[in-house]
């Protein structure tokens, strides 16, 4: 869901402004930020925004 979200968007965007535009709690969003960085599928253009990976 938050990868959809950030695909959605088009724009870098932070945690909490994700969990603002998916309506999921921010700790799960959090969560699911740290699965993605994991499996390289998000990166970060400036500090604490993220956007998807080309």
């Amino acid at each position: 869901m938050v990868l959809e979200v950030l695909k959605k968007e088009g724009r870098a965007m932070s945690a909490g402004q994700i969990a603002e535009a998916s309506g999921i709690d921010r700790k799960e969003v959090d969560k699911a930020m740290k699965q993605l960085k994991a499996a390289d599928a998000i990166v970060s253009p400036k500090r604490c925004y993220w956007e998807p990976k080309i």
